[in-house]
């Protein structure tokens, strides 16, 4: 019997759920990055926040099986959901109906994300529309570009208002880029807050040709052994050159020395797609992101 345990605490969850985390870290990164800084630095307040995890039996014997969060300070504060048994994603959507809490939506690695999203639906008496369908890659060896103008810096807080304007258009770029500009959450631009710790902790790698900062690439540094890149941003006026595949591959790089690397993409977007295969990711798993309306 499948059972859902909740927790305020991410300190908590992570203790409670950390075999299960460290034993497919790549798949269970958001949530793991997430939960870390949240347990280490606080994130910003949020209408929900909690996490949970699956169990395989009652109690605390019952071995986790999955994991799933609700966090997002963007409308409709979808929940994300790591690798579970279906039927423990649709556990979590009927405990959720139980608790007056409607989704809004759903997001993770598939099946489970999509029956989650799906049996949500059915109760509140609602429709599931796919966002944004994504494809979860692993840097294997590692190709990088050569005779691409430009070298690296890591940012700075001179850069701040930069990065907060480059993090803000990124999902709009992002999703015009792959031919559905509506079809993405609508993301809440970064507090100034936000955007210095990012800074402040070296997590935003800047490409620069003649002084000019022509590519944004962050990074997550790993958690459980294994790091993401994300977002990765090039100006229009700037693409084509092969800034964002230099500034991805030095980032990869610098994340590599520290463990596993891994990132996300829309499954509609060739550029991006071609741009890392290119580097050497190799696509692990699908994902998507569900509204439910």
């Amino acid at each position: 019997m499948l059972t859902v345990e909740f927790f305020d605490d991410p300190a908590t969850f992570l203790s409670v759920a950390h075999d299960y985390l460290a034993s497919d870290p790549v798949m269970v990164n958001v949530v793991s990055v997430y939960a870390d800084r949240d347990a280490t630095a606080g994130v910003a307040p949020a209408p929900y926040h909690w996490y949970a995890v699956v169990r395989d039996g009652t109690g605390d014997g019952g071995r986790v099986v999955g994991a799933a969060m609700r966090t997002a300070p963007f409308a409709p504060y979808p929940p994300y959901l790591a690798p579970m048994p279906v039927e423990g994603a649709v556990l979590l959507a009927r405990l959720l109906h139980e608790r007056g809490e409607h989704p809004g939506g759903g997001n993770g690695p598939l099946p489970a994300s999509r029956a989650f999203a799906e049996e949500s639906a059915r109760l509140w008496g609602g429709t599931v529309e796919v966002a944004m369908e994504q494809r979860m890659w692993e840097l294997g060896t590692l190709r990088a570009p050569v005779g691409v103008a430009g070298a690296p810096r890591v940012a700075t807080r001179d850069d701040e208002r930069l990065c907060t304007e480059w993090y803000t258009d990124f999902p709009h770029a992002a999703r015009a880029q792959a031919g559905n500009a509506s079809g993405a959450h609508e993301m809440r631009p970064p507090t100034r807050e936000e955007m210095l710790a990012r800074i402040d902790g070296g997590r935003i790698l800047l490409w620069e040709v003649d002084g000019t900062p022509v590519n944004l690439t962050g990074l997550a540094f790993p958690v459980l052994g294994v790091g993401r890149i994300a977002p990765v941003y090039t100006p229009v006026e700037h693409r084509g050159h092969g800034y964002a595949s230099s500034c991805v591959a030095e980032a990869s790089r610098r994340l590599r020395r520290l463990g596993r690397v891994c990132l996300a993409t829309d499954v509609d977007n060739p550029v991006s797609n071609g741009v890392y295969a290119a580097l050497g990711y190799v696509a692990v798993a699908e994902m998507a992101n569900h509204t439910v309306r």
